[in-house]
């Protein structure tokens, strides 16, 4: 059985885990105030080229989500996101359950449109009645989207100008930011990230980490967000865990070079199933490709293969996602070739 599931199947990238035994018995202080913290603090300041970044650690996205939210909108303010946004589809109401409400917009591709983003704020303080409903308090986007595609550095630029103008912040989702930093053809970096964004984190979760997410805010956190990240019982007593897996990772450019990884094999994985004769649902340059199935021949390829379910495309076929990650093996896709 050969897995695409998802790109986090595996645990964790062997120099973490030599790291992490390494490390093992050293006594260190809690809560994210030890050395390997703070190292990994510094190298990720110097990566997003913003040396005043404040930077935390989480461990895990959704938790991430819920948490960062709240401490940055006010109690009647709730927080936009494209209609399949990860946050208004896949995460249970997470944020709703901290008493924020998801606002979304129609997307394009699983992206909001800057133009669109001005037209729902112009008409929401058009609307007389506007004391009387929840106001958008921050925007949302994920980097790359729900359907693996990406933002351009003009389209963040547009977004960013909006949010600035309206004085709501922007927030990114980068649980696979390091995927969608090393896809081919993209014009965006980590450091615009850090320019156009007022909160972002570094997803490690699905880019080689154990678990954790790093929490970056290049200006000044919201008034004592560590007590916030508490109250939300999301604050890591053994905060050496993620800040040594962040430490490893910002190390000798290692985060970039298996996200790399990912990319190539999933360029391989997209020429295998063109070859096969799979329509693509629509088109990602990131580690998630989605293609539309015959019902009978995914039943039959399920019994050798792990792949997701992404919704069903008609009565007889369905649109299903095959993920590769930093560990994927180019001998796993030569596999599924001889299987399709």
């Amino acid at each position: 059985m050969i897995s695409f599931e998802n790109d986090y199947i595996q645990g964790a990238h062997p120099e973490i885990l030599r790291r992490l035994a390494e490390t093992n018995m050293e006594p260190l202080s809690g809560y994210g105030s030890d050395p390997y913290c703070e190292s990994a603090r510094e190298k990720i300041r110097k990566a997003c080229g913003c040396e005043n970044a404040e930077v935390y650690f989480l461990v895990g996205g959704t938790q991430t989500n819920a948490v960062v939210i709240d401490a940055m909108t006010k109690g009647y303010e709730g927080v936009v996101a494209a209609d399949s946004g990860h946050i208004a589809i896949h995460e249970a109401g997470a944020v709703e359950f901290t008493g924020h409400k998801v606002l979304t917009v129609l997307g394009q591709n699983g992206k909001i449109d800057g133009k669109e983003l001005r037209k729902y704020l112009q008409g929401f303080y058009q609307d007389e009645n506007h004391e009387h409903m929840v106001f958008p308090g921050m925007v949302y986007l994920s980097h790359p989207t729900e359907f693996g595609t990406l933002y351009t550095k003009e389209e963040l630029s547009q977004i960013s100008e909006v949010c600035r103008e309206y004085e709501i912040p922007l927030y990114l989702d980068g649980a696979r930011l390091g995927y969608g930093l090393m896809s081919r053809g993209t014009d965006v970096s980590l450091s615009d990230v850090a320019e156009f964004c007022d909160a972002f984190y570094i997803g490690g979760t699905k880019v080689g980490a154990l678990c954790g997410e790093a929490v970056v805010f290049p200006g000044k956190a919201p008034k004592h967000f560590l007590t916030v990240v508490k109250q939300h019982g999301a604050l890591l007593a053994k905060g050496r865990l993620p800040g040594i897996q962040f430490d490893t990772l910002f190390t000798d450019d290692l985060y970039f070079r298996i996200s790399s990884h990912a990319i190539e094999m999933a360029e391989k994985l997209k020429e295998v199933l063109r070859e096969k004769g799979l329509p693509f649902a629509w088109e990602s340059p990131t580690n998630q490709q989605f293609v539309v199935m015959e019902d009978e021949k995914m039943e039959q390829l399920r019994e050798n293969v792990v792949f997701s379910f992404w919704e069903k495309a008609d009565r007889d076929h369905t649109i299903v996602r095959f993920a590769t990650s930093w560990g994927t093996k180019e001998e796993e896709i030569e596999e599924l070739k001889r299987m399709l």
